[in-house]
């Protein structure tokens, strides 16, 4: 640590559709992850994290440490007025960065409710010194994530990109800002656009040279990746995606190591949701269909490494741990003051130098998509539910036993409860009239 750097470094590494199933280190048995598997063999691996099943609720519950149920607003939308880990650190006197996906302001496009455009949170707005982000304005002028990556940089829009992977591009920011602050205490929040549809070819596949990614990417009312013309989006190139994004979270433990940081940076790395439907990934002999959407397990258990030599005591934990605990835990280690700003996570912190911590009893979820598409694909819907490791209840009143019933089949109603699920469903509703606006 520098005489200038009194204060531990973070970085926030989020993948973008990938579930717990998905890494080696967590049983996963169809992708190579040797970067992500050696950094939970050395760090803790907590194997009952768990988040909302879609994206958008899951960065605002990360980014500002609250229940959707307090914030949400609507799919790929932030309040514009919304306080974020960005505002929290830099005025913490940290050096701050978001590389990657925002996709936070105006996502709907013209033809479909266009009264919630404009409605979001600017990436200028957001609250970090400097910014290097895909989907940045209008979705339909997102363009490509992937090859030949349309990228707004701190202000412009690169125009370099052509043969360019996203990914890389995101990456190589984080690398130099790093060197450029190694002397200063810093946090980096990289929203992977990796493992994301479309699936397509990464720089490691045989295929990438010749990929010629469509430049029209706008997404109407109804209308799904199969349909934008050319647009092969074929879930046999997750593999490649999958592998390609553990190396490119390599680069950046590389940089740390190369720069004597990783004693000095907790690296916090977390899924967004569960695998897309599309994809079936193996654990040894069982197949696990992705469950991104769904508010089972499939949805919502999320792959959640801590790493920090020197500080972290290796193991697997078992905690549950929630999207909100990460701002919490964030706050703890870098010993920053909320002040009057009031969040619903609680820190893990002690769990990660072998201490008992102060471990959650339950999560709550606060499900609302949003999704401007809902008409056609059929999402106008609202799961609110409370869960514990054995039990999980519904607002509706359905209960089930998730030791025996992960897939949820065989609901558990009131007048079916013997005395230990009617004392669970006791301690769960009373999470839910707590949590869920009336």
């Amino acid at each position: 640590m520098s005489k200038k750097q009194n204060k531990t470094n973070v970085i926030l590494i989020m993948s973008d559709d990938l579930g717990y199933e998905v890494l080696g280190c967590n049983g996963g048995t169809s992708y190579k992850t040797p970067v992500l598997d050696k950094l939970a063999s050395e760090g803790v691996n907590f194997t009952e994290a768990h988040v909302q099943p879609l994206c958008t609720p899951t960065r605002l519950q990360l980014m500002t440490g609250k229940y959707n149920s307090r914030n949400y607003i609507g799919f790929g939308l932030m309040k514009p007025d919304e306080r974020t880990f960005g505002h929290i650190m830099t005025e913490a006197g940290y050096k701050t960065l978001i590389s990657g996906k925002w996709q936070l302001y105006s996502y709907n496009p013209p033809d479909v409710e266009p009264h919630m455009r404009n409605k979001g949170q600017r990436i200028e707005d957001s609250g970090f010194d400097e910014y290097c982000v895909w989907h940045a304005h209008h979705t339909e002028d997102k363009g490509s994530r992937y090859k030949d990556p349309v990228i707004y940089q701190n202000g412009s829009y690169l125009n370099n990109t052509k043969g360019k992977y996203g990914e890389d591009i995101f990456c190589d920011y984080i690398l130099d800002f790093i060197d450029r602050n190694q002397e200063e205490p810093f946090f980096v929040y990289f929203p992977m656009a990796l493992t994301h549809r479309p699936f397509e070819p990464t720089p490691d596949s045989p295929e990438y040279e010749e990929f010629d990614p469509p430049t029209n990417l706008s997404l109407g009312k109804g209308k799904t990746f199969d349909e934008v013309e050319g647009w092969e989006d074929d879930p046999k190139y997750y593999k490649d995606m999958v592998e390609y994004h553990d190396k490119i979270v390599g680069r950046i433990i590389h940089k740390l190591d190369e720069l004597n940081l990783s004693e000095n940076t907790l690296v916090i790395y977390i899924g967004d949701n569960g695998t897309p439907v599309e994809v079936n990934s193996q654990m040894g002999s069982n197949s696990i269909q992705g469950g991104k959407g769904l508010p089972n397990d499939r949805g919502t258990h999320v792959p959640l490494i801590c790493s920090m030599p020197g500080t972290i005591n290796p193991g697997v934990n078992l905690d549950l741990i929630d999207s909100t605990d990460i701002l919490a835990t964030i706050l703890d280690i870098s010993k920053t003051d909320l002040g009057d700003f009031v969040i619903d996570g609680q820190s893990f912190l002690p769990q990660l130098s072998g201490q008992k911590g102060n471990p959650r009893d339950w999560l709550y979820f606060y499900y609302e998509p949003k999704n401007p598409r809902r008409d056609a694909l059929n999402r106008e819907f609202k799961y609110v539910f409370a869960r514990d490791k054995k039990w999980k209840l519904y607002n509706d009143g359905k209960l089930f036993d998730l030791n025996n019933d992960l897939e949820e089949l065989d609901p558990i109603f009131e007048y079916d409860d013997t005395s230990e699920s009617n004392e669970v469903r006791k301690k769960l509703t009373k999470v839910l009239e707590e949590n869920t606006p009336k």
